[in-house]
């Protein structure tokens, strides 16, 4: 698979770091304060997480979804991660995967790579349509969406965290042995735009006021208004999407092409927010874990981790060189291992990736399923995203494509059987 060429940021993009430091009293003092100490947990959790590995990400039952403790709720929400057992009936689960290895036998399908195509840019197979719509997948999102709220405690309007939307998005069937290259450590839903957008920049408003122990990654207040694509880069998701998520229908294990993940959303957001407000003074060190050894510098237009692409940009694509302090070579975890009918979350911020390697001897074969409550925002996107199914097309985010419309085996309406699946993939009906 061939890697994109990047190219350096625009020379504007100092005037936004400016803008950013105008904008919050004491800024450099602050943040100066703040970023000491967020080496310094840097170094701590780090090697925390190094040492747990796999058993770092949190393993909950579906049935269990409603006792939890409030210790493991929390534990999953400062990783921003988790597996859940048993979302579906193996059997189920294993039938979709048929269903999929038969589509793309039987039909002209877009993918990659060409050569041998494993990544699919599909969206309206039967199989899809089905997990999409299953109550159970549709709870556990729910259950996912109710860990926001307003901080400061004031009612955020016209969002229903109870009433699932459904995001419709491709799948995979990765083979055994291939270099997987396509996915390292990155961050989805917004680039530059979490310091260019306004509202994006306000879900980071106390990092960037020096009080990063208080940000809260779970807020909504900023967050449903936050624009994610201002540059209407194509495979740039413009709705909020609470999680990101993935139905297993297959096993899959560390080593077998899984997902990866830096278990602690809210080290990595404090230090990707100031990351490009600092620089290793000369003669020192960019890995060093002393506060001495850096300085305030908003001299130039690099955001780590952000490039330039075309006319947009992609990222975060943190990595060992711009971020060094999160060790991502070492904390970079993979998720346990998977069975059909089981689903991986992980919070909108969460640094991941996928294992560039798969050393099993059974395909990985994941559908990509996230969560997504009601917005305005969200629900325009799902009236246009439900035009899109009943034409066959790719939905509005993501790259036009043949069409699916003609393929055997195709999603049809009638495949949507649960009253909350066709209200969640825009087909009104009231829920009871």
């Amino acid at each position: 698979m061939s890697t994109p060429q990047f190219g350096p940021l625009p020379p504007r993009f100092v005037d936004l770091k400016k803008e950013i430091a105008a904008s919050y009293p004491d800024f450099e003092a602050n943040v100066t304060k703040a970023w000491g100490e967020i080496l310094a947990e840097a170094e701590k959790i780090t090697k925390e997480i190094a040492s747990q590995g796999s058993q770092g990400v949190p393993e909950i039952k579906f049935d269990e979804l409603g006792s939890l403790s409030d210790e493991l709720v929390a534990d999953i929400r400062r990783k921003g991660c988790l597996v859940i057992r048993d979302v579906v009936d193996d059997e189920e689960a294993r039938t979709w995967q048929a269903w999929l290895r038969e589509y793309v036998s039987k039909n002209p399908v877009d993918g990659i790579p060409e050569d041998d195509k494993q990544f699919f840019q599909l969206y309206w197979t039967k199989s899809q349509i089905r997990a999409r719509s299953h109550p159970n997948v549709l709870a556990a999102t729910t259950w996912l969406n109710k860990m926001y709220h307003s901080k400061n405690g004031d009612e955020v309007e016209d969002v229903d965290l109870e009433k699932p939307l459904m995001y419709a998005d491709r799948f995979r069937i990765r083979h055994p042995g291939v270099q997987w290259d396509a996915h390292p450590p990155h961050v989805d839903g917004g680039g530059i735009e979490r310091w260019e957008d306004k509202f994006f920049r306000g879900c980071f408003a106390d990092i960037l006021s020096g009080n990063w122990r208080e940000h809260d990654p779970y807020d909504l207040q900023n967050r449903i208004h936050a624009r994610s694509s201002l540059y209407k880069r194509p495979n740039q998701a413009t709705v909020f999407r609470t999680y990101q998520g993935w139905l297993a229908l297959s096993e899959t294990a560390p080593n077998e092409g899984t997902l990866q993940v830096f278990p602690n959303v809210i080290l990595s957001n404090a230090y990707t927010i100031l990351r490009p407000f600092f620089s290793p003074k000369e003669g020192r060190s960019a890995e060093s874990f002393n506060p001495d050894d850096w300085q305030f510098d908003i001299s130039n237009p690099d955001f780590p981790g952000i490039y330039s692409f075309g006319e947009a940009f992609i990222g975060p694509r943190p990595n060992t060189a711009t971020h060094p302090h999160l060790k991502l070579d070492e904390t970079m975890v993979s998720v346990p291992k998977v069975y059909p009918g089981d689903m991986v979350f992980w919070h909108c911020d969460v640094i991941h990736a996928v294992e560039k390697q798969h050393v099993g001897k059974e395909d990985s074969t994941v559908m990509y399923i996230p969560a997504m409550p009601y917005t305005p925002i969200n629900a325009a996107y799902v009236e246009r995203q439900k035009e899109s199914f009943l034409k066959g097309i790719a939905p509005p985010d993501f790259p036009t494509n043949k069409g699916e419309i003609n393929c055997v085996g195709v999603g049809l309406v009638y495949d949507i059987v649960d009253p909350i699946g066709k209200q969640a993939m825009g087909f009104a009906v009231e829920v009871v």
